[in-house]
């Protein structure tokens, strides 16, 4: 695939969700874009926003969408340029300074006219104005994103932007040629390429590790003065924070009191009070001086540890106009060498930044990609196949995106004709991210208000509710039936979002949120009044579709849920805001409505349900047992017979341990059970902790 044919498939797809939603092509340009930036973590979340209209001075005011990150106080404000029969046209730079001009306008307007009072309230728009309006004096920059259809003109190098009441701005132009760039990179996401020398003179001065060096990485201890962290953190603002890092601090956004103390009242002891930072880079350079050595520039430059000292900085010279000249921080820079595979080196990175924060309160949950939960859901969709719809005459796949861009990357060195024997049997409209399935498994259990607080807040927040279970179980709860009703719950999800567009009563806002907190509300009142029955999700992964009931209900309901959400009456004016509140969860479920009788062919009793559960884990015990067996019996007898030796000398294995390495001695002649195999695993573990190696 290359960047001609992903344009291409991106377009028809584009058209296609439009005719499914009837939103309009250029509001599903704009939420596919999102979409892929999200994914690639260039954008934290998304919020739909379409406003146009005219303003003071008869200036043209234009926005499509937004993204506020509370962590770096960055308002990213949208704007499309979306043309259906888009042939090989060029943006020039006035047309994209014309579109830059009405998002500044907007915001100009939205701050310094009454342009709050002519916006209507029903519309999602309403509430972008008051975000706006309400963190004007947090707002620490303004990010202009042009997505457009259209080729770059080579005469757009920069695009200047001027500040925005007194707030600095920038702007930036997605085409969908860079899109493709950034999800088909062996990363899968924003790389940052940092020059040193264009903050200080030399570069940073840096010492290698040379003792630490291995195969895999390199390692540096470096002294980057808090100038040039906070400057950094000024040009590439949360971005620059490793993924997981950002969403652990993005819930706790305060900047820390002890950290701003110090920078205050004692600049010149910084060094000495804080740990420093850790970061990792996936390639570096460095020039050899009279001084010593210097690091002058790193690619994809990522803080694993820190952010909070880093954000810190860039705060107190913001806020407190603190003179930084006298602070210092020590810096531990892992490089990851070239030897590694892609997700090997994902991996290694996560693993750093895991133990790197191992002394904070950031549990395995803040690092949920890596999480065995996501594997198992990986095998079950590579195992399972769904039935054919639409007239196939085959099984189909519901593809689990584990792996950030997954879906894209099994593409890229495809033929033709196997990348449409591949979309044959994995289509788009099957693909889920993770995202996705924490979306929609927080809805159905009653947790509308996580929901839309955004995609990265409801994903931590689905994340440790999973880590519990699993360390609970085992795992043993999230086998087939797991996945498979969670299919059901995104059939249910997907056919809402498609079917609330066509209602009369919708006007172009708040969608989401109505898909949310409808689905939560229909299943909140089945087990209301069913309490010993359920929707039979697995019945409707059998016929992979609705049921027509559950479809009118869920017609009806989305209905009342929208003028619920919207009441005048409600607590809180900004209807987003008022969604992420648990008294808006509490509103939704005092409406009044009955389920039809009908519904009750859709259920299935709750003595059913504990059989398959049971099932389930029996199943998924077999399964897991079959995986310790495996893991066993791949490894040599000479090999037990070391460990033995070494156990033993160590005296670091109880008689029923022992009893177990006896028999893996005799491997192949005589084979562990399973219990003895889990034991053997436990041994394996504590001697590994211990410095052995098989």
């Amino acid at each position: 695939m290359d960047a001609q044919e992903f344009k291409k498939d991106f377009l028809e797809d584009i058209k296609a969700d439009a005719a499914a939603t009837g939103e309009g092509s250029c509001a599903s340009f704009v939420t596919a874009f999102a979409r892929y930036l999200q994914e690639a973590d260039y954008l934290l979340d998304f919020t739909s926003s379409y406003f146009e209209g005219i303003g003071k001075q008869n200036r043209k005011l234009r926005v499509d969408g937004y993204v506020y990150d509370e962590f770096d106080k960055t308002m990213s404000l949208i704007i499309a340029d979306y043309d259906v029969l888009d042939n090989e046209r060029v943006l020039a730079k006035t047309q994209a300074r014309q579109l830059q001009n009405r998002l500044i306008y907007f915001v100009d307007n939205a701050l310094n006219t009454q342009l709050h009072r002519n916006v209507e309230m029903s519309r999602s728009c309403s509430d972008l104005v008051d975000l706006l309006r309400e963190k004007r004096s947090e707002i620490r920059k303004y990010q202009l994103l042009i997505f457009t259809t259209a080729d770059i003109s080579s005469t757009i190098k920069i695009l200047d932007s001027p500040e925005i009441n007194n707030v600095p701005s920038e702007c930036q132009i997605w085409n969908v040629e860079r899109l493709f760039q950034l999800c088909g990179s062996d990363i899968g996401r924003q790389v940052i390429e940092i020059d040193f020398k264009e903050h200080t003179e030399n570069g940073i001065p840096c010492l290698e590790a040379s003792d630490t060096v291995t195969e895999d990485f390199k390692s540096y201890l470096c002294i980057i003065s808090g100038t040039v962290l906070a400057d950094l953190y000024d040009k590439y603002g949360s971005s620059l924070l490793e993924g997981n890092v950002r969403s652990f601090l993005s819930t706790k956004v305060a900047v820390n009191k002890k950290i701003r103390t110090t920078i205050l009242q004692q600049p010149e002891r910084f060094f000495a009070y804080n740990n420093g930072i850790s970061a990792t880079t996936m390639g570096v350079k460095f020039e050899s001086t009279s001084q010593g050595l210097f690091l002058v520039s790193a690619r994809d430059f990522q803080i694993i540890n820190g952010g909070q000292t880093t954000a810190s900085l860039s705060n107190a010279r913001y806020r407190d106009k603190a003179d930084l000249n006298a602070i210092f921080v020590q810096m531990k820079l892992t490089d990851i060498a070239g030897t590694l595979e892609n997700e090997d080196a994902t991996t290694l990175v996560q693993n750093i930044s895991r133990s790197s924060n191992s002394q904070n309160k950031v549990s395995d949950a803040d690092f949920f990609s890596t999480h065995p939960f996501h594997v198992q859901m990986e095998r079950c969709s590579q195992r399972l196949g769904a039935r054919g719809t639409g007239g196939l005459q085959f099984e189909t796949k519901w593809f689990y995106e584990r792996a950030r861009g997954q879906f894209l990357q099994k593409q890229m060195r495809m033929t033709p004709s196997q990348k449409k024997k591949f979309l044959l049997q994995n289509p788009k409209n099957q693909l889920i991210t993770k995202t996705d399935l924490a979306k929609v498994r927080n809805t159905w259990d009653g947790f509308p208000h996580i929901v839309s607080k955004g995609a990265q807040t409801n994903f931590n927040d689905f994340a440790k509710k999973i880590n519990d279970a699993w360390e609970k179980d085992d795992g043993l709860l999230f086998g087939d039936k797991y996945f498979q009703e969670t299919v059901a719950m995104c059939l249910i999800f997907r056919y809402t979002e498609s079917m609330i567009p066509h209602q009369l009563w919708y006007q172009q806002g708040y969608r989401a949120n109505i898909v949310t907190y409808t689905i939560a509300l229909m299943h909140r009142l089945i087990k209301i009044k069913y309490p010993k029955q359920d929707l039979d999700l697995l019945g409707i992964w059998t016929r992979q579709m609705v049921p027509v009931i559950v479809q009118n209900i869920l017609k009806e309901l989305s209905e009342l849920v929208y003028s619920k959400l919207t009441d005048p009456a409600r607590e809180v004016e900004n209807v987003t805001q008022w969604c992420k509140r648990e008294g808006c969860w509490n509103s939704v479920q005092s409406i009044d409505y009955n389920l039809p009788i009908e519904i009750e062919s859709c259920l299935i009793g709750k003595d059913e349900l504990r059989n398959a559960v049971r099932d389930a884990k029996a199943d998924m015990r077999i399964e897991k047992d079959t995986d310790v067996m495996t893991r066993i019996v791949e490894i040599q007898e000479e090999q037990w017979q070391n460990v033995m030796s070494y156990a033993t000398s160590k005296r670091m294995v109880s008689p029923e341990e022992l009893t177990a390495l006896k028999i893996a001695c005799q491997l192949p002649l005589k084979v562990p059970n399973p219990v003895q195999c889990k034991k053997l695993i436990a041994v394996l573990d504590r001697l590994y902790e211990e410095g052995f190696k098989l």
